[in-house]
C-alpha cells in the first residue's frame, strides 16, 4: 500500500543519520519505521539481531512492507549485523534514545537540540549514527555506554513509552527541521487578487444600503459603531475580488428574491403526410 502523499515524480531526499534498530522484535515496527525514515529523507537502515533474522519471510515479510506504505527500498537495502559495534564502526558519533536516566554523565538533549547538533557535524563531514533499543525494554546498559549522547523525549513523565517507529519518527522530524528548514512542500494558490478599497467599500455601502431598508441599524444613535462592527467583520476576512463578487451576488438574491426561470415552450414537430394518407 503507497500513502496518498507518496509522489516518485519528485525528487527525494537522502542522507541524514543512520537508523540502528538494536534486537527489533516485531516486523511491523520495521515496516514502521523505514516509513517514519522516509518522511524525513533517512536512507540508512542498520538492524542488530532482529528477534526473527532479517530478511522476514512470508506472512512476517508481508507486513513489514505493509507497513512500510512505500518505503519498501528501505527495508531491501537494510543492513544487517551481529552486535551494535559492528553496526556503529564506521559512524564518527551516535546517539543513544532513552525514556530513563542512565547514570553515565553523558548529555540528555531533547531530539531538537540532538538533531540540531547531528546536522551541523554531517555538513562538516562526519557520520552521525542514533540507537534505538527494543521495543520491550529499551537498550541495555552497556549499548548506552557506546554513545556519545543521550536524547530523550519531552512527554508526560507518568508515559514515556513510545512505540519505535514514534521513536524514529520525532528524531527524523527534528533532523529534517534542523537540516531543510521549515519550508512546507505546498502552499494554498491564491487564485484572485485582494480586493481593492474602492470594491469594498462599494460593496460595504450596497449591504448597508440593503440592511437600512429593512430597519437592522435600530437605534439610529447606534449606526455609525454597527457600520464599523460590519465592515471590521469583512476587514478581518482579507476579502479577495471573488469574495465580493460572491458576498455580492448573494446578497442581491436576498434583496431581489430567487431569478425567474425563463421556459422556452418546444416546439412539436408534426410529421408529414404522405402523399397516400393525404385526401
Amino acid at each position: 500500500m503507497v500513502g496518498a502523499g507518496t509522489d516518485k515524480s519528485r525528487p527525494a531526499i537522502s542522507g541524514g543519520p543512520v537508523v540502528i534498530l538494536v534486537r527489533p522484535q516485531l516486523a511491523v515496527n520495521i515496516g514502521m519505521c523505514a516509513r517514519a525514515m522516509a518522511n524525513f529523507g533517512l536512507t540508512d537502515l542498520r538492524l542488530v539481531n532482529p528477534r526473527e533474522g532479517w530478511p522476514r519471510t512470508s506472512v512476517m515479510r508481508k507486513t513489514a512492507y505493509s507497513a512500510a506504505s512505500g518505503a519498501s527500498h528501505l527495508l531491501d537495502g537494510a543492513k544487517l549485523f551481529p552486535s551494535v559495534e559492528a553496526a556503529i564502526a564506521d559512524l564518527n558519533f551516535v546517539y543513544a534514545t532513552t525514556a530513563r536516566e542512565r547514570g553515565q554523565g553523558k548529555p540528555v538533549l531533547p531530539p531538537v537540540e540532538a538533531m540540531a547538533g547531528a546536522a551541523g557535524r554531517i555538513a562538516a563531514g562526519e557520520r552521525i549514527g542514533v540507537l534505538y533499543g527494543p521495543e520491550r525494554t529499551g537498550l541495555d546498559n552497556d549499548e548506552v555506554a557506546i554513545a556519545d549522547a543521550l536524547i530523550t523525549f519531552p512527554v508526560n513523565p507518568a508515559y514515556a513509552s513510545l512505540n519505535l517507529a514514534q521513536a524514529v519518527l520525532l528524531t527524523g522530524y527534528e533532523w529534517f527541521r534542523a537540516s531543510q528548514g521549515d519550508v512546507l512542500p505546498f502552499a494554498s494558490a491564491r487564485h484572485s487578487p485582494p480586493a481593492s478599497r474602492e470594491m469594498a467599500i462599494s460593496f460595504f455601502e450596497y449591504f448597508e444600503a440593503a440592511l437600512d431598508k429593512n430597519g437592522f441599524f435600530r437605534p439610529e444613535t447606534k449606526r455609525p459603531i454597527m457600520q464599523r462592527n460590519l465592515r471590521n467583520i469583512f476587514h478581518r476576512m482579507a476579502l479577495t475580488e471573488q469574495d465580493v463578487r460572491t458576498l455580492r451576488g448573494a446578497i442581491v438574491r436576498l434583496v431581489d428574491g430567487p431569478r425567474r426561470l425563463v421556459q422556452t415552450k418546444k416546439r412539436v414537430r408534426t410529421p408529414k403526410l404522405k402523399k397516400a394518407d393525404s385526401g
